[in-house]
């Protein structure tokens, strides 16, 4: 990474950790609340525990960092020899992530630029590697924020769950939706617009929707170079079994993820959960 800018993201970019490390890429973490105890994602609770949490509908929510985990992040990012910072997160739409760091970087000892990327997962992911990419090529920090900008206006997102409850739940869906959803008794695909997650299509079986999802995701992925993520909760083997279709038949693949999401997240979307992002170079 260049010595003269530095990448800030967060916990819900899902980034490998070798990853973060070889890029130098820095994540605040968001916080998970698992009945009366607040957690740190990536650290303090696993996704395991959070799956049997769900399934047993005890009540899970999540929470930003405040603006003093951030002005802490920055700080030590600046006595690490930073004289920039981009900091990239998930979609305001969703989290209050980004309104926090835009506070915390009014006090920041150096220039913070904060980026609202419309994202979340590895979409915002990618957003981060574009810049750490461009500062280690020596760029200033608008250069690295119009990279990160660039990836993500090119960058889509699809998922698969196996029900709208737990979007309902958390105020990420509408009620009128997650109910249409359930009455009709069908899987939902779902797609990030705008910064929000917005209904794209009915299914009527599982199998059928993940078809229809790994059909969406290569077709949006088309020939030219592209980067893809696929996503999961608690359904290990049908992520990789849909990794290993869309490495088949996507011509133009450079590289491709396989991960968990992360508690906040999942939080959000309950097990079961296939996510696929789709990322051009």
């Amino acid at each position: 990474m260049s010595r003269h800018v530095a990448i800030v993201t967060d916990s819900t970019a899902y980034l490998p950790q070798g990853t973060m490390e070889r890029h130098g890429i820095t994540a605040v973490p968001l916080t998970v609340v698992l009945g009366d105890r607040a957690l740190e994602e990536g650290t303090g609770i696993s996704t395991r525990s959070l799956a049997q949490a769900l399934q047993k509908r005890r009540p899970v929510t999540t929470s930003r960092p405040s603006p003093q985990v951030f002005a802490e992040h920055y700080r030590k990012v600046a006595e690490s020899g930073a004289t920039g910072i981009v900091s990239l997160h998930l979609s305001a739409e969703l989290s209050g992530t980004y309104d926090a760091a835009v506070m915390a970087a009014r006090e920041a000892p150096v220039p913070v630029h904060v980026v609202d990327t419309g994202m979340i997962a590895m979409a915002l992911g990618f957003c981060a590697l574009a810049a750490a990419e461009a500062a280690e090529a020596g760029g200033t920090v608008d250069e690295a924020v119009m990279a990160a900008e660039k990836r993500a206006a090119g960058t889509s997102a699809y998922f698969y769950v196996d029900t709208l409850d737990y979007l309902r739940r958390g105020g990420r869906i509408g009620a009128a939706q997650a109910l249409l959803g359930s009455a009709l008794a069908v899987k939902p695909l779902l797609k990030l617009v705008g910064g929000r997650i917005e209904p794209l299509e009915k299914v009527r079986t599982a199998s059928k929707a993940i078809a229809r999802l790994e059909e969406i995701a290569a077709d949006r992925a088309g020939s030219a170079p592209v980067d893809i993520a696929v996503h999961h909760l608690s359904a290990p083997d049908r992520a990789s079994a849909l990794a290993d279709r869309l490495r088949a038949r996507v011509t133009g693949l450079v590289d491709l993820h396989v991960s968990e999401v992360g508690a906040v997240i999942g939080a959000h979307t309950g097990p079961g959960l296939l996510g696929v992002v789709v990322s051009p170079r």
